[in-house]
């Protein structure tokens, strides 16, 4: 047999060429990426065994004889995650089983006007409706799904049921009637009400976003030293002295310097009204943090010392807010803050987040670690704040730390039997989309390893089998209208994004022509071979 000597070089150059560092990553990156989908997927049959064949509402636990939907639980934490994996990996299921979902839940669980109530699937009775059920329901879970998706009639749903639910609002207080008395559901509002004034127009929800945050800056933050009070009395004008620093009170801060990203991007003189107030107050919640930034799950707003010396997993909620504070001011000394808690998250490996008595957690081997739930929130604040600031040390921390997580699963799919299995995928997919930058298959299927790396303005993309792929583009101001691309709790952060009007060159590197599209054909998806591609703007 005769063999070319120019072929036998090129044969010998390949072999003995060096490693591509970027190559390497970008496919040890599909394997973490197939790793998490294939993780959220088997959640996700795993929930709807247990739903019910009525209504195909879900449960907020499974084995447990008192079956209950409850919005602000399984309609928050759980379904909407779901809904997102479906997208993913199912098209049918999301169009089919996931919309009769939707209409299901507007049919059995709407208790006045669009406000929902929880719902008995044993019996099938309906309860009063909930402000709280709104409020969780639109903030924890309709709202991921706009973020990501777009305008859906989920979307829909939650403009409607916010309306509604504000025309209801049950606290007199002298700037008007509010959601509630307490930080959280107020604030659950708050970080709604802004991004669905931006996405509609419509001046009855900046009206509304005004009268909460008026409140909070012109009443409860003044008498309560700078800081939000877990509850507080509209009509005594006072309240108890504490702030949780994760859930179920942190919400309200998140809220006010959303708001202010908003009034500032409207060019109102309230955002320079507000600034030097939210400054004072994001000073004293660093002010309560450990050395390494951490922050307490409560504090006393007085002496700012904590009540709960635990830790919050949800520290990076708050972070996200402080780093909103930087990109609308410009201070640096907000953005530092950021930094130095990414930079100190190595100490915090294998960290027990949220302590449990559980007794499917205590029979887990590493009963040690908690509950997977802080883990999910934990890793949730990071990969927010990565997304802006690239720190190497929390890059770190979110690998090692997702295995942790991703270990916590039993082979049924489930990980501790409850709806807060929602938080599972959404950290999942946060992680997933990270590893592929963004890029998703159309549809994602078992088996199929999908990574990329970012190389400057281009982008270097591992396919281990021929796909149809969808790029990302700026959701944030395509979609939800926001000039700045600000951290929200609850988005799904933007990664390579390509733009709608330039052109783009694909280049096979195993050789080739190169195609050319335009971003917009890229975002509505593209068949691309196997092997790895390299995306260039021209």
């Amino acid at each position: 047999m005769h063999y070319d000597g120019r072929v036998t070089a090129l044969l010998l150059a390949l072999l003995l060429a060096p490693p591509d560092p970027a190559a390497q990553q970008a496919r040890a990156n599909a394997t973490r990426h197939q790793q998490a989908l294939a993780a959220s997927q088997r959640l996700l049959h795993a929930w709807l065994k247990n739903a019910d064949p009525k209504t195909l509402l879900l449960p907020d636990r499974v084995n447990n004889p008192q079956r209950i939907y409850t919005p602000h639980n399984s309609g928050a934490d759980l379904y909407p995650y779901l809904i997102l994996i479906a997208r993913i990996t199912d098209p049918a299921l999301y169009h089919g089983r996931m919309m009769e979902m939707l209409r299901n839940e507007i049919r059995f669980t709407n208790a006045k006007a669009g406000v929902p109530g929880n719902y008995d699937l044993n019996t099938g009775k309906l309860g009063p409706p909930s402000m709280f059920g709104a409020g969780e329901y639109a903030k924890d879970g309709l709202i991921t799904v706009t973020e990501y998706l777009g305008r859906t009639p989920w979307t829909d749903r939650m403009i409607d049921m916010i309306a509604d639910a504000m025309d209801q609002a049950p606290v007199q207080s002298d700037f008007g009637p509010l959601p509630a008395s307490d930080s959280e559901l107020n604030g659950d509002y708050l970080q709604v009400l802004p991004r669905l004034y931006l996405l509609t127009g419509d001046a009855r929800f900046l009206a509304w976003a005004r009268r909460i945050t008026d409140a909070y800056l012109e009443e409860v933050l003044p008498g309560n030293h700078g800081l939000p009070s877990m509850n507080w009395d509209f009509q005594k004008h006072a309240g108890d002295t504490k702030l949780k620093l994760r859930d179920h009170g942190n919400e309200i801060i998140v809220g006010l310097v959303t708001q202010f990203a908003l009034e500032a991007q409207i060019g109102s003189p309230r955002a320079s009204r507000m600034q030097p107030v939210l400054a004072h107050m994001l000073d004293r919640v660093l002010a309560s943090a450990n050395p390494h930034g951490m922050l307490y799950n409560t504090i006393d707003t007085v002496t700012l010392k904590p009540l709960d010396e635990r830790l919050s997993d949800n520290w990076g909620y708050l972070y996200g807010a402080v780093h909103t504070f930087y990109q609308v001011t410009g201070q640096a000394k907000y953005r530092d803050a950021v930094r130095h808690v990414l930079t100190n998250l190595p100490n915090y490996r294998n960290w027990c987040w949220e302590p449990s008595s559980n007794a499917l957690i205590n029979a887990r081997k590493d009963a040690r670690l908690g509950s997977f739930d802080g883990y999910a929130d934990s890793i949730e604040s990071a990969l927010y704040l990565v997304n802006r600031e690239p720190v190497p040390e929390a890059l770190q921390w979110i690998d090692s730390e997702m295995q942790v997580m991703l270990s916590m699963q039993r082979p049924d799919g489930h990980i501790e039997d409850w709806y807060g299995e929602g938080n599972f995928n959404r950290t999942a997919l946060l992680y997933a989309l990270m590893l592929s930058q963004g890029v998703r298959a159309a549809p994602w299927k078992p088996g199929l390893a999908l990574g990329a790396v970012r190389e400057g303005r281009s982008l270097l993309l591992h396919l281990g089998a021929p796909a149809r792929v969808e790029f990302d583009f700026a959701r944030h101001r395509r979609v939800h209208n926001w000039q700045t691309n600000i951290v929200r709790l609850n988005e799904f952060p933007e990664w390579f994004t390509v733009d709608e009007n330039t052109l783009y060159q694909l280049t096979p590197k195993a050789g080739g022509d190169p195609l050319l599209r335009l971003g917009s054909e890229l975002i509505a998806g593209i068949d691309l071979a196997a092997g790895d591609w390299t995306v260039q703007p021209q």
